[in-house]
Formats: C-alpha cells, structure tokens, sequence
C-alpha cells in the first residue's frame, strides 16, 4: 500500500471513531472538517448532517419547498412505515421532528422512489407506486393514499424489483420494470446456461414504461413501454434542459462464476459498464444480447450468445451510452440539477450516487461516492468528476459490510442546496456552497482529482490492485467462484440484498435443509438473524456432492461457525431425494 493510501486510510479510521483534523494541506488536497459530516468536498462547499441515523435506515428522498424531507425507508416491516418525514423547526439544520407513514399490508420491504410532483408526493414500493397529496403547513400529509401503479406479475423471482420514477413536463410519470434475470438464461445464473432468444422477458420487463402521472389504479398494461433492452434501471431523472429522459443501467454480473474459462477476475471485476444512457422513445439499451465494455468502448456479445469478450456479433440498433462508468458501481440515484446556488458549471449538470460494488472480488469494492457530470447546452457531456467522497470510510474496501456508509438519494432543496441519502444507518447530508461562485474553476476540481482512492479508480491494474496477489487461496476454491461475490469473502454479506453466512442459523442449523439449499436455491422473503432478506439464491445442483460437501463444510467452520462438516454421502441421499420427489 502506498505512503498516500496509508495516510488515507489512517485520516478515515480517525473520521469514523470520530476524530477528524480541521484541514489537510498535504499535496492541497480537499478540507474535510467536522462539520462536513466526513465527507471530502470542493472547496467553498460544506456539508451539515441532517440526521445521524434513521429507523428504517434510507434510500431514496425528497425535499418539499418549505424545506420537509420525505424519505423513503430502506426496510419496512409494518404497514405505515414505508415514508420516513423530516422538519427542522429551529433553523439549526437538523431535524427534530421525525414521524413515518404510508404504504400497506401488501408492501414488501425492499423498495425505492421518491419524488415531489405537481404537489403530491410520490414514493414506490417493490410492487407499487404510491402518491399523497400533500397538505400545506403539515409534515405528514392528510389526504387518502392512492395507488398510482400496481405490479400486478406474478413474482416467483425477486431481481431487480425496484420501481425508480420520473415525470416530464406533460404529465407523464415513468416506471422501470427490471428483469429478473442475469442475461435471460434458461437457468438464471447457472454456469454456461445459453441465453433465450428471443428474450420473452422484454415483452414486459426490461425497460421503462410511461404512465399517466394522474391516473388512479394502473396496471403495466395501462401504459406503453417506452424504451427496452434494460436490465436494471435504478437511477433515472428527466432533465428539462433538453426535455429528455436519462437512465443508468446496471450491468449484468457474474461472467467470472458462469464464465470461468472465458473472462478472468479481473474482467469480471470491472466489466461490463453501468451505462448512462439517453432515452428516447424507442430506445434498446441491447440487454441481454449485449453489454457495453467501457475500455473496447463498443458493445460486445454475452457468452450465453456465443461471446467471448470481444465478437460484436451481428450488432443491433442498440443505444451507445454517454459514458460507460466501471462495473458494478451500483448507480442508483441521478440528479439533474435546476439549483442556483451552486457555481454556474453546475447548472444543468448530474448528479449521481454510486452505492458502490458487493463482486469485485479479489479486487477492492468500489463506488461509494457521489459523482458529477457536467452539462454542454443542456446536454450531458462525456466527462465526469468526483464530487463527494469519503463515504466509507476506509480505503481500500475489501468487504462491502466494511463501508461505514454507502450513498444512494439524492434531492435538491428550495434554495438550491443538495441533499444525499446513504443506507447503511439511514445518514443525511445537506451540501450547501459558501464560497464566491466566481472564484470557482480549475483549481477547486482539481484538489477533488488529486484526492485518488481505490473506491473510484477508473480501471485497477491488473496484477498490482489484486488484493490476492502473492497470497495463498484461503478457504475454499469453491466458495472464491460460487459464493464470495455476493457473500463476500468475510461471510457477512450485503446488509440487504445478500444475507451472513456468520452466525446464521441457516447455515449452523439444519444439515438437510442447508444442503437443498445449494441443489434447490431460494428465492422469496427469508429471515436470517432477526433481518428480513428477498433475493434470489441460484440452484448449484451442477456442482458435484464433493464439491457442495466442501463448500458447505467451509462454511460451517469459518465465518465465526463451529458446526459439524457435511459430507458427499449426506449430500447425495438429499440428491436423491429431490430427484425421487419430482
């Protein structure tokens, strides 16, 4: 690790136990006070926290015009808890008045939205989007909730769920639906399983649909699919300067577990791009045919359509993003800033939250910050920017449960200030600039470029950046391919997504149903140490008895677990089982 990394990750350890130094002048790089809440900013802005931690943690947020934060919960686990509602009452900055509402006995708990229309909040679940109209002078709205849109699919998966929205100016609100798919296997994350062609899922997820903003009681079919060929689209805002949508699609993932011999770790860590696309009615973003390689700068078959990294194949008409930014940065809010606080070369621009990777391994984690991209005309350009950092709190991230926060909302205040969510205590920030906007240039963005970390590395060298590097394989061969991505390699998972193997009772409990676990998978609302999880475990019955006897052995006895080992014989009369039962 370098002089400048140590020095890093020593000024971060010391922000998190809560010491942090009133400046840093060492090769000018960015003041990071106190009263920033931690976060590295461009000089002549400051960042005040609004509130340490939620219950309910956050996501997704927005700011009414007399200054109310509507936040919308990360975990809900009543009816009436879906809407977390801020004031500040004395001016100090901070809110003393905290009170939840909204959503209904059929919410899930994994959810994002949230924006204020015309009047009216709007918030999403999982399977619906929701508005209040909002009474003034009052924090928790009292008018009757409507359900603007059902998800009315049957779910038997649960990828790629959330219902990011929008509206433009003519009284349109728009809806992604994700796929529920890695790449439209016929067995969804199964090693070389082809991909479906054609891709039934575009028929009805995939893409974005446009709805009416003011129509009660929708379903997908009262819409129109308004662009195809997205996998998962979290972050998406319509920007008014061109009157267009824009969206950030998440990359597929996996291609090192289902595609051993054709990409390496380091491929499947930085590969494909998160695109930042512009959306026209009309537009394919290529999914699952195609992903974008940001460093080819072209778009390249999947391997379960006969790819292998670099044939283009037949092509299409797909869309080519604005930029490609690295893989798995997670971007999952877009802000396209209308403010006049904020220095002129910020006007018309975006913001964008990266949540930041959970499968970069045996690379470090990254994302983890928030990112700018500066407008031409109305248009977003080619180039983009640190703007925020500091996030994690630890340089590099080996684990994703080693971020100490992880940013995700963002909303843009009535006098033009900034407001960002994370997720992992439910913190916000309100970024206000206090310098002289005409002093403003070169010179402040370049102190944010001097201050690299591995967290935004555009591309990590491949031999030097592998944390693995000159270390003997620990643990299981097994566990590294097939587990580790979403697990992470110390067994403690994502805090959401992806559940511990630590102290699970999943996991130390019951051989029987750990094992058909592994040959079965799992998918739908599980509980695992008192925390509710809805995700898709993949089947592994094309792993041998040996080898899920290994693999489950190891985590068994790691992780902090003492239990029994599995062996092959054990897995094979639960096999057999399965097989005589079908």
């Amino acid at each position: 690790m370098s002089n400048f990394y140590k020095k890093s990750l020593a000024l971060a350890l010391l922000t998190v136990v809560g010491f942090v130094p009133h400046d840093e002048t060492a090769n000018n790089l960015p003041v990071q006070t106190a009263k920033n809440g931690g976060l590295f900013l461009p000089e002549g802005f400051e960042a005040t926290v609004v509130v340490d931690s939620l219950p309910g943690r956050a996501r997704h947020l927005a700011v009414n015009s007399n200054g109310d934060i509507y936040v919308k919960a990360r975990f809900v686990r009543e009816p009436g808890e879906s809407v977390i509602a801020l004031r500040d009452t004395n001016g100090d900055g901070r809110a003393d008045i905290i009170k939840r509402f909204g959503g209904h006995a059929r919410e899930r708990a994994y959810g994002t939205g949230m924006r204020i229309h015309n009047g009216y909040l709007y918030f999403s679940s999982e399977l619906f989007v929701y508005r209040y109209k909002l009474t003034p002078g009052k924090l928790v709205p009292e008018s009757p909730e409507e359900i603007i849109v059902e998800d009315d699919h049957p779910h038997g998966m649960h990828e790629h769920i959330a219902k990011p929205l929008t509206f433009d100016n003519k009284g349109h609100i728009y809806v992604a639906y994700g796929a529920p798919s890695n790449a439209c296997q016929e067995r969804n994350r199964i090693p070389s399983s082809p991909g479906m062609t054609p891709c039934a899922m575009l028929e009805d997820h995939g893409g974005i649909w446009q709805f009416d903003a003011n129509k009660i009681g929708q379903t997908q079919k009262d819409g129109r699919r308004y662009a195809t060929g997205l996998r998962s689209v979290v972050a998406m805002d319509w920007n008014h300067a061109d009157q267009t949508l824009y969206a950030l699609q998440h990359g597929r993932d996996d291609l090192l577990m289902l595609w051993a011999g054709v990409y390496s770790p380091w491929q499947s860590a930085v590969l494909p791009s998160e695109e930042f696309l512009r959306i026209k009615e009309g537009t394919d973003g290529g999914w699952p045919y195609v992903y974008y390689d940001q460093m080819l700068g072209k778009k390249v078959l999947n391997p379960e359509y006969g790819g292998d990294g670099e044939d283009v194949g037949k092509g299409g008409p797909y869309e080519k993003p604005i930029i490609g930014f690295p893989g798995h940065w997670a971007p999952n809010d877009i802000l396209f800033y209308q403010g006049n606080q904020f220095p002129d070369r910020y006007k018309n621009g975006s913001f964008i939250a990266f949540h930041g990777s959970t499968n970069r391994a045996p690379y470090p984690q990254a994302g983890y910050f928030i990112a700018f991209v500066p407008s031409k005309k109305g248009v977003p350009s080619s180039n983009w920017e640190v703007f925020a950092d500091g996030f994690a709190g630890v340089d590099p991230i080996v684990n994703v449960s080693d971020a100490v926060y992880r940013p995700m909302g963002i909303a843009m205040g009535p006098d033009g200030s900034l407001y960002l969510a994370e997720t992992e205590k439910g913190k916000i920030w309100k970024i206000t600039y206090k310098g002289d906007k005409k002093k403003f240039g070169p010179a402040q963005l370049a102190q944010m470029e001097k201050r690299k970390t591995m967290s935004h590395i555009r591309t990590p060298d491949e031999v030097k950046d592998n944390l693995d590097k000159d270390k003997p394989v620990l643990g299981s061969k097994i566990y590294g391919i097939y587990c580790r991505a979403c697990h992470q390699r110390n067994g403690l998972g994502d805090s959401q997504r992806f559940p511990p193997l630590s102290e699970s009772e999943w996991v130390v409990g019951d051989k029987k149903r750990l094992i058909e676990v592994l040959l079965k998978g799992l998918e739908g609302p599980i509980e695992v140490k008192g925390q509710s999880y809805n995700n898709v475990m993949p089947q592994h019955d094309f792993l041998k008895d040996g080898e899920i006897a290994e693999v489950l052995t190891f985590i068994r006895q790691n992780f902090g677990n003492s239990a029994s080992a599995i062996t092959a014989e054990e897995v094979g009369t639960v096999r057999k089982a399965i097989k005589d039962k079908k």
